[in-house]
């Protein structure tokens, strides 16, 4: 019942649009993943996204690099290293840090980012707090689960010496996944909102593709 009401509270967020004045635009999310157990509690992961924007907005393309360890309790600790591509004149390296956890219906997953962005002179430093659930649709470990989940932005220090910190977005998204033996599959709507100062928001909609593989 608890992730019941998660669930829905979460999706309602999605759907919501909060700020008084937005700039709304159409998008389509691709995200393909492999991974492989190097034993029982070490995983190395790639991860790609593919992320198309209508104009003035820019494609986005990139690939992570990720160790991820777990714990005796069942908590999930990563680190990892991200290219990006903003368009054609502007390029990204992120070092990222996280952890995953749940508590009871509930999961969570804290990151932490060290941004260098190849126009702006500074290092950006950015905290990301994910919280959502997932319900199982049938019985068996292969079946059709509803997920949904909402992250929110932090900013603590801006890539340029006059930028945004604070809140500066929020992530909501909503859909189904199942595996498939090794490979699992994402399918959803994912909404992504960009708060600005002094400026309307900027809300992106998109269907989101997920694809994973296990090796």
């Amino acid at each position: 019942m608890k992730r019941r009401v998660l669930a829905t509270s979460i999706a309602a967020l999605s759907l919501a649009t909060p700020a008084l004045a937005s700039d709304e635009e159409a998008e389509f999310w691709f995200n393909p993943t492999a991974s492989k157990a190097v034993n029982g509690r070490t995983t190395i992961e790639l991860e790609t996204a593919q992320r198309f924007r209508n104009d003035p907005r820019h494609d986005t393309y990139f690939v992570r690099g990720w160790v991820k360890r777990d714990d005796d309790r069942d908590n999930t600790w990563g680190v990892g290293i991200e290219q990006r591509w903003n368009g054609p004149d502007q390029r990204e390296v992120r070092l990222l840090q996280q952890v995953s956890y749940g508590l009871g219906p509930i999961d969570f997953r804290t990151r932490t980012e060290q941004r260098f962005v190849s126009t702006d002179p500074q290092t950006g430093w950015r905290v990301r707090q994910r919280i959502g659930t997932s319900i199982p649709l049938g019985d068996s470990d292969e079946s059709w689960s509803l997920t949904a989940d909402a992250e929110l932005f932090v900013t603590l220090r801006s890539t340029t010496p006059d930028g945004q910190t604070g809140v500066t977005g929020l992530r909501t998204f909503v859909g189904f996944e199942r595996e498939f033996g090794r490979y699992e599959v994402s399918l959803g709507y994912l909404r992504q909102q960009d708060v600005r100062d002094n400026a309307p928001d900027r809300i992106g909609h998109a269907p989101f593709i997920g694809v994973g593989v296990a090796f």
